[in-house]
């Protein structure tokens, strides 16, 4: 069963400006996706489409088999606990300690606290940054802040993370171990989409891609034709 599924999915902004323009594609569970496209080309739209912070214009998307137009109230909450999101800032709550940063969907979720600090612990050590639960993100390299915004985005295990331009900040070396982290995601049960114009990246990484052009989908890479690109 897809975990997402664009079905004729336009998005158009006042002016008017077309974002994404009859988007058709389907992702599996368990899949690692990425979408690929020169700044302007719709990535950052089609990923805010997925968690709600934006509606189609027309068309449907679909999340494990649920139109998400009909995710409204407080049903969005309940929605976004099972897409992690990756953003290009960090967005880190500057007057918490990383533990808190990360520990923040697990509370949202009502979990008890002997159980948070355990999986915080845990994430924090997949990704680098055990010993590092006190400090506050001032304090924290960019790199280290990603990790930070990754491991918030997978402690609650969700079902899908999306992650917009998730290395853009970082040098070569750190791009390629934050890459092998999101890799090891879908054996753990959450598949991986992720925005990114980084196409050395994205070949190296030898998995499915889509290409954007002016909010058009103009081609769907998959991992074999990639490996003879």
């Amino acid at each position: 069963m897809p975990v997402l599924r664009f079905d004729s999915v336009s998005k158009v902004y006042p002016g008017p400006r077309s974002a994404l323009e009859n988007v058709n594609f389907a992702m599996d569970a368990g899949e690692m996706l990425f979408v690929t496209g020169h700044s302007g080309a719709g990535k950052s739209t089609l990923l805010r489409l997925i968690h709600l912070a934006e509606r189609p214009s027309r068309g449907t998307v679909l999340f494990e088999d649920r139109n998400l137009a009909s995710v409204r109230g407080g049903a969005v909450a309940r929605h976004r606990r099972s897409v992690g999101v990756v953003y290009q800032n960090h967005q880190l709550l500057a007057d918490r300690s990383v533990a808190d940063n990360v520990a923040l969907p697990l509370v949202l979720r009502g979990m008890k606290g002997s159980e948070i600090g355990k999986r915080v612990r845990s994430i924090l050590e997949r990704v680098g940054l055990a010993g590092r639960e006190r400090a506050l993100p001032a304090q924290l390299s960019a790199g280290e802040q990603q990790r930070v915004g990754i491991a918030r985005a997978v402690v609650a295990e969700p079902a899908l993370l999306v992650a917009d331009e998730p290395t853009g900040n970082l040098d070569p070396t750190l791009s390629a171990e934050i890459m092998a982290l999101f890799a090891a995601l879908p054996e753990r049960g959450t598949s991986v989409l992720i925005a990114s114009h980084d196409i050395a990246l994205v070949k190296r990484m030898k998995k499915r891609v889509l290409v954007l052009e002016n909010g058009s989908l103009t081609d769907d890479i998959s991992p074999e034709d990639l490996a003879d690109a």
